[in-house]
């Protein structure tokens, strides 16, 4: 990718390429593997850093607005790899699972091409970010069934 001023946007532009990532963060190794058929060879790619892992701080807010203050700690696996080309992609991922690092950060440097990103991004990112906001919608609407509202029970007599 060019470097280039802030005032101009590059290939793929910073929100693009956040919501990608982000999709594949969020899918198992499984997906990424079955995605892997959409591509025509598989790329040939070095290890710029191979997969490790280790820890990172969790942030939160108090009541979801108020100040932030550390949660905890999670675990993490991260991946850099080199196409062929010369992308570079990178892979973070919740979890120990350094396949599934190594597939992010691969699909990564392949969706930064300007000629295979666009099918890449109809063949893989859209039905995984399809198939992530239904399972969200499933469970959204499973926890509203046990929702309580403790403002519309009565109390009894006084």
């Amino acid at each position: 990718m060019a470097s280039t001023d802030s005032a101009t946007t590059t290939w793929p532009a910073m929100h693009e390429r956040q919501a990608w990532l982000a999709v594949l963060a969020r899918a198992s190794v499984y997906d990424l593997e079955h995605a892997c058929t959409a591509l025509t060879q598989p790329p040939a790619f070095r290890f710029l850093r191979p997969p490790e892992t280790g820890l990172t701080q969790v942030r939160a807010r108090a009541g979801g607005t108020g100040q932030q203050f550390n949660l905890g700690e999670a675990t993490v696996t991260r991946c850099t790899v080199q196409l062929e080309s010369g992308a570079i992609g990178v892979g973070y991922v919740m979890g120990r699972d350094g396949r599934r690092a190594q597939w992010v950060a691969v699909f990564d440097a392949l969706l930064q091409d300007p000629v295979l990103g666009p099918p890449l991004q109809r063949q893989v990112i859209a039905p995984l970010a399809q198939a992530q906001a239904e399972h969200q919608q499933r469970q959204t609407e499973a926890t509203a069934t046990t929702k309580v509202d403790f403002f519309t029970m009565v109390r009894g007599d006084d």
